[in-house]
């Protein structure tokens, strides 16, 4: 990772941080603008159980997919990951490298990652909690 690599960071729920971490895929429902947006790595905001930006991990790919067709998505995916945000058949699939846990975590302090955040791994790295991030951060 080099300090002006862009980032998005995204908030995610547990299901989806499982498939982040265990499969290695993040979908993103047809329309959203970081679907298309250029970005090298995602970083990964966890609302709960700790509340911050805990990990960030390279974009590898991206990949297509309609609901049913070929791709890295399966049924149960859409059901816990798509469904209950967007009424869509089609997603952008990120196909993710390792996740890397920040060794120091951006701390929400009130403000909490909605939608995308754009910013480098230097502001990433000197950020400590997410308003800090937040001032840094472009959409």
């Amino acid at each position: 990772m080099q300090p002006d690599d862009r980032v998005c960071v995204v908030a995610v729920r547990p299901a989806t941080f499982e498939r982040c971490q265990g499969r290695g895929l993040y979908p993103i429902p047809a329309g959203y603008s970081r679907a298309t947006a250029a970005y090298d790595h995602l970083a990964i905001y966890r609302p709960a159980p700790v509340s911050a930006v805990t990990h960030v991990t390279p974009v590898m790919d991206r990949v297509e997919q309609t609901r049913g067709g070929p791709g890295p998505m399966r049924a149960g995916d859409w059901a816990a990951t798509v469904e209950p945000f967007a009424d869509t058949d089609r997603v952008t699939v990120l196909e993710l490298g390792d996740l890397v846990a920040l060794a120091d975590p951006v701390v929400a302090d009130g403000t909490g990652v909605r939608g995308a955040w754009y910013c480098t791994i230097a502001d990433l790295r000197a950020a400590d909690t997410t308003a800090a991030l937040a001032a840094r951060a472009g959409d």
